[in-house]
């Protein structure tokens, strides 16, 4: 019989490897760039998306403006820009510069309004030859009627090159699906964590990651050799609950991280070394299986998010009963 384990050097190179990867996401700076017409609900949706008052609200409908740069948490960065068209045509230059540096472009159109333009429409693919990574919002979907008729007639002028959010700031509706876009695209950048920490609605993106992680480690768990699996799923594990932590501004110390990992995963309370868990539980370092693999880092992901969610002190006699609610819930979803 094939067995594999690891060795408390393995986990500590694994851990330290997650936290410097974290770390440099979080030492980058994001800009993301902002177009549309004065009234367009710019401000209204970056402060709802990030939960806090970045940028201001109130300009009247027809005012012109210089470029706004509203500076949230040091590293992120929104830039409110006048339209392409705008009088002061003296901007449109520096404006350009924003666009191609730019992580993220949110394009506003107006449900409300005349929904793109062909003054937008030209502004839109000026911008597109320069950067791509562009998302169509359009806003005020409260204020307006056949919404999805509007999305559809936005994206076959477009030739759907672009993703296109529905919402509205003022009531929230499809916030979720602008956070998505935002995250979608920043993640391909490796970007995403430090935009997604201070965003609002965390519960939305923690789901977001602990079914991605399931998916990664299902694959991982279908490798067919005895043993394969156990370094790269505690790779991916720690990954999770160090993302987690920093989602909810919750650090968690490597000797902590190690303790959870064996009180949820292998099953055993206390500080047992990896090269003990052989000896503990047999089979530990066996293949889990596609199904297993999934469930159980499924089933961490959520306890990890819960007991940060209730302010619940986490430790291997906290974690553990949680984790096994969790996991017991995923085996009845399957059994139905």
């Amino acid at each position: 019989m094939n067995q594999q384990w690891m060795s408390d050097e393995e986990f500590d190179q694994i851990f330290d490897e997650k936290s410097a990867e974290i770390n440099e996401q979080l030492s980058r700076e994001i800009l993301v760039a902002m177009i549309g017409d004065v009234n367009a609900g710019k401000s209204s949706t970056i402060n709802r998306l990030m939960g806090a008052d970045v940028a201001q609200v109130g300009a009247k409908p027809g005012e012109t403006q210089a470029i706004n740069k509203f500076v949230y948490k040091e590293n992120i960065i929104f830039v409110d820009t006048p339209g392409l068209d705008d009088v002061y045509n003296e901007h449109s230059a520096e404006t350009m510069k924003f666009y191609k540096h730019a992580d993220v472009i949110l394009f506003f159109l107006n449900a409300a309004g005349t929904v793109l333009s062909e003054t937008e429409l030209m502004s839109l693919k000026k911008i597109a030859k320069v950067n791509k990574d562009i998302i169509i919002v359009l806003n005020k979907i409260d204020a307006a009627d056949d919404i999805p008729h509007l999305v559809k007639y936005i994206q076959d002028h477009t030739n759907y090159d672009f993703p296109v959010a529905p919402i509205s700031s003022r009531t929230g509706e499809n916030m979720g699906m602008l956070q998505r876009e935002i995250l979608d695209i920043l993640e391909l950048k490796k970007k995403d964590i430090l935009m997604a920490a201070n965003m609002a609605n965390k519960s939305a993106i923690a789901d977001r990651w602990i079914l991605g992680a399931g998916a990664s480690a299902a694959t991982i768990g279908a490798v067919p050799i005895p043993g394969s699996d156990f370094v790269p799923l505690t790779a991916l594990q720690v990954s999770l609950m160090l993302k987690l932590s920093t989602l909810y501004g919750k650090p968690i110390t490597k000797d902590r991280a190690k303790e959870l990992i064996i009180a949820t995963i292998v099953g055993n309370i206390g500080k047992t070394v990896f090269r003990q868990i052989v000896k503990v539980v047999p089979g530990a370092g066996m293949v889990a299986g596609a199904s297993v693999a999934g469930a159980m880092t499924i089933a961490l992901g959520h306890a990890i998010k819960y007991a940060h969610e209730k302010n619940i002190d986490l430790s291997p006699k906290t974690l553990k009963p949680i984790y096994q609610m969790f996991l017991k819930r995923g085996n009845r979803k399957k059994e139905d």
